[in-house]
């Protein structure tokens, strides 16, 4: 099974990166940065595509904001929370939170749905939506091409030694979570503080 995937990424690499950033994004651009790495990707070619996927991923989104405003408010009823958060930072902070919001956790997909809802001029979230997929890609990327080796020595490793891995991942992936929680959470108290 791993090597029939591995055939796919050589044979369809770029294909895949394309897709797999629209939906999700990291993990895809190591693969990227490995396969460069190993010489079955170009580099530059790599970090182009990705972050085409990048924006083409958020671009839909921004558009189903704009264009599906009742879909939002019926079935993503459960996300309101990050919604008003999302709103609060955009109003913050202009767009500079359009750049930084691919480094959110649980941000990727609503901060884009949330502009959409929002008079924000679409060309104008489109032009800094692409620089910012182009940036997004290089900056991890670039590493993973550069330490090529080395992450596959760790994924060699993790592979023999899943006990060890697993509880690492999730410890670090815990940590995340908590501290995105913990944001959250200051960023809805100072808007109750402001309110009262």
């Amino acid at each position: 099974m791993e090597e029939f995937f591995i055939g796919l990424l050589k044979e369809y690499g770029y294909i895949i990166l394309f897709i797999w950033c629209m939906m999700e994004g990291e993990m895809a651009l190591i693969m990227g940065g490995i396969l460069s790495h190993s010489g079955d990707m170009n580099l530059g070619l790599a970090i182009f595509i990705a972050g085409l996927g990048g924006f083409a991923g958020d671009q839909v989104y921004f558009y189903i904001g704009r264009y599906n405003k009742n879909y939002i408010t019926t079935k993503l009823h459960s996300q309101r929370r990050k919604f008003a958060i999302a709103h609060m930072l955009l109003k913050k902070y202009g767009w500079p939170i359009i750049f930084v919001q691919r480094y959110m956790y649980g941000f990727r997909t609503v901060i884009p749905m949330s502009i959409g809802v929002t008079r924000y001029s679409s060309k104008k979230f489109a032009f800094i939506n692409l620089i910012s997929a182009w940036c997004w890609a290089a900056i991890t990327i670039i590493p993973a091409w550069y330490l090529g080796d080395k992450i596959l020595e760790v994924l060699k490793y993790a592979k023999e030694h899943w006990y060890i891995a697993v509880p690492v991942v999730l410890m670090f992936l815990g940590s995340i979570l908590y501290g995105f929680k913990h944001i959250e959470n200051k960023i809805l108290n100072e808007r109750k503080k402001k309110n009262r």
